[in-house]
């Protein structure tokens, strides 16, 4: 299928097909929209299963990018690269050194940073390799950011949708356990919530579980869990024609990105009664943090003051949504794209 033909492309500026016979890399960079600034969003290393579903994760991911740093109050775009492979056995030093040099060629239009199957070792190994690389030392781990941000639009759709102020007494079922899911778990449980957990690694299920005392079920139970809030940490389009009727929860507020199986999934979460904190709003808290490598300069106490400000910014998407009587995913789509035409014109005065 040619990319422009392709359900997700949304005028995509470039989309870089990369190959290097050597070090076998096979990947793909996305730069959907750089009207805010250059594109920035981070590096997926999955064995997909055809070059047409890495594209389609490619393309959707970027967007989300877009959409995450212009509501984020970033001055960047979005991009997004994905490695098609096995990270636990195809990873290597010499094609993370391929593939940074094709992020060198771009000049600095695509900013590249970790993701599902690229650590924060590996952004190091980019970043010796090239000049834009960012989430390194300097801004350390984004996972208990992103983690933290996710923690406090959790709280304003509770405080929307439930009327509280605290998640004390609330079970919560948490998708995915890795390094994001996990911290969450930890605010979580400090937060006095009860937790369901599951993850496709048993053992970090079985970690988690010893640590905060989360009851653990399998990944095909978690959907029917009778919890107040669900919460997808784990890969994107779970929420779909199958597991939205599933679904006991009144609140699905994660981290994943990309939740959302289609556009219309937004629309029947709505239409079921069950609130949705979209996921890129809520997740900015690690680029709020590791944007600092690219703009050379990193404050902590101002990265904690922004995410505690997405606490008001879900608020503000979930009033509107009720005032005007739409999908919550809905608004956060329109607003996002106001910010990026409103810059767009000031460009052209």
């Amino acid at each position: 299928m040619p990319v422009f033909d392709n359900s997700e492309y949304d005028n995509h500026e470039q989309v870089l097909f990369c190959h290097d016979r050597e070090s076998g890399l096979f990947a793909i960079i996305a730069i959907h929209d750089t009207t805010l600034g250059p594109a920035a969003g981070g590096c997926r290393m999955w064995p997909y299963a055809s070059v047409e579903e890495a594209l389609l994760d490619a393309l959707r991911l970027s967007r989300a990018m877009t959409y995450k740093n212009a509501l984020a109050d970033l001055p960047l775009g979005g991009g997004k690269a994905v490695i098609i492979g096995d990270p636990f056995k195809e990873k290597n030093d010499k094609l993370l050194a391929s593939f940074a040099g094709f992020v060198q060629r771009l000049g600095g239009q695509y900013y590249t940073a970790e993701d599902i199957g690229i650590g924060i070792k590996d952004v190091e190994l980019l970043a010796r390799e090239c000049d834009y690389a960012f989430g390194l030392a300097t801004t350390g781990d984004p996972s208990p950011f992103t983690s933290l941000g996710c923690f406090h639009g959790m709280r304003a759709a509770v405080k929307h949708k439930l009327g509280r102020d605290s998640l004390h007494g609330l079970t919560v079922s948490v998708q995915g356990v890795g390094n994001v899911g996990r911290h969450l778990c930890k605010n979580l449980r400090e937060a006095g919530a009860k937790l369901i957990i599951t993850d496709v690694n048993p053992e970090a299920a079985a970690h988690v579980s010893e640590n905060v005392g989360a009851k653990v079920v399998a990944p095909e139970e978690i959907y029917s869990q009778d919890v107040d809030i669900f919460s997808p940490c784990a890969r994107g389009g779970i929420l779909n024609d199958d597991t939205i009727p599933q679904l006991k929860a009144s609140i699905v507020a994660g981290a994943a990105n990309n939740q959302l199986a289609e556009v219309r999934h937004g629309k029947m979460l709505c239409d079921r009664g069950i609130l949705y904190a979209p996921d890129y709003v809520i997740n900015a808290g690690g680029m709020l943090n590791a944007s600092g490598d690219i703009f050379g300069q990193y404050d902590a106490n101002q990265v904690m003051k922004r995410l505690s400000g997405l606490y008001d910014a879900t608020l503000r998407i979930f009033e509107t949504a009720q005032q005007e009587g739409r999908p919550t995913s809905e608004v956060a789509d329109d607003l996002a794209r106001q910010i990026i035409a409103a810059k767009r014109a000031s460009k052209k005065k």
